[in-house]
């Protein structure tokens, strides 16, 4: 008879397989590169331990041209993947945020956070926002990161991610909230493709997939109060109308499932009475974070004009 111990006791396609034992494998978004100089775009990045405690890092990046004394907007970047996979070091990750680097002219920290099932949630949130205060520590030339010292704005910061890490993003602008942060100025976010839920569907949403989102929520979260957690379900968060910043950008893709999420955030936000200034841009025939995979394409290469666009317009 065949050990038990190989028996499947649970799994998310592509995400995670769980076995009887206990252990588990993750099935994609596993692969690191080193940091390094691109030898395409010039953009150099490094690593950093924020929390030797922890394990909390960020890959700090800096595009290729940098000039004595000038400042740069910069970017808390926070990653995709499900909050189960992926991480700031991935390839996938890593050769995004080179372009990222070079078009927009910005410096990024992407903050790498403690991942399910090893450490379920709330720990990516309580990561995330260490992560914010580590950077916001090198305003007024505090902090060991001289990268940051040297280059960044911190009146010109923005937080973005892609799915899990859109949410992660719109989340830890909540924290920073009306009062701000001492050290920086949140001026916008950028979400794309936002892991956003809801209990009941909305527009277009494909009932026969909705169970995948609703179990992977659970599996990372399970001490949630269900799919209208307001960390999961913004719209439902008392504190919605007091997003810590000036503007938002939200990516959505025609084809991806959590695409009517994006579009509900966008509109809910504006009748909220948070005062800000929302826009929307949508990736016709695409799928969830398609930029990802297929970088070159028109429609990635549009949406990093635009969000490179979006950190470099006049101070909100």
């Amino acid at each position: 008879m065949a050990s038990t111990t190989n028996e499947v006791v649970y799994e998310l396609p592509n995400f995670i397989r769980v076995y009887k034992d206990g252990k588990f494998e993750r099935l994609s978004g596993t692969d690191v590169v080193p940091a390094s100089t691109d030898p395409d775009t010039g953009v150099q990045s490094k690593d950093v331990i924020i929390s030797p405690e922890t394990g909390v890092g960020a890959r700090v990046y800096i595009p290729k041209t940098t000039n004595p004394g000038q400042k740069l907007p910069l970017l808390v970047y926070f990653h995709g993947g499900g909050f189960v996979i992926e991480t700031a070091y991935s390839p996938t990750y890593h050769n995004y945020l080179n372009s990222l680097v070079a078009e927009a002219n910005v410096v990024v920290a992407s903050i790498d956070y403690r991942r399910a099932p090893e450490h379920l949630l709330p720990v990516a949130y309580d990561d995330s926002w260490t992560g914010v205060k580590w950077v916001a520590s090198h305003s007024n030339g505090g902090g060991d990161e001289e990268w940051l010292k040297e280059y960044a704005d911190f009146e010109r910061v923005y937080f973005a991610g892609d799915s899990a890490g859109a949410n992660l993003a719109h989340n830890m602008a909540i924290r920073v909230g009306p009062g701000g942060l001492d050290g920086i100025k949140l001026v916008g976010i950028v979400l794309v493709h936002p892991y956003f839920w809801g209990k009941d569907p909305i527009g277009s949403e494909d009932i026969s997939k909705r169970e995948f989102v609703d179990k992977l929520w659970v599996y990372v979260n399970p001490g949630t109060s269900g799919s209208d957690d307001p960390l999961i379900n913004p719209v439902m968060d008392p504190k919605f109308p007091s997003l810590g910043c000036a503007k938002v950008l939200v990516c959505v893709a025609e084809k991806d499932l959590l695409r009517d999420r994006g579009w509900n955030y966008r509109e809910s936000l504006g009748k909220s009475g948070w005062g800000g200034v929302i826009d929307i841009m949508e990736a016709k025939e695409e799928d969830h974070v398609f930029h990802l995979f297929k970088p070159t394409c028109e429609n990635a290469l549009a949406m990093l004009k635009k969000v490179a666009s979006f950190m470099n317009e006049e101070k909100a």
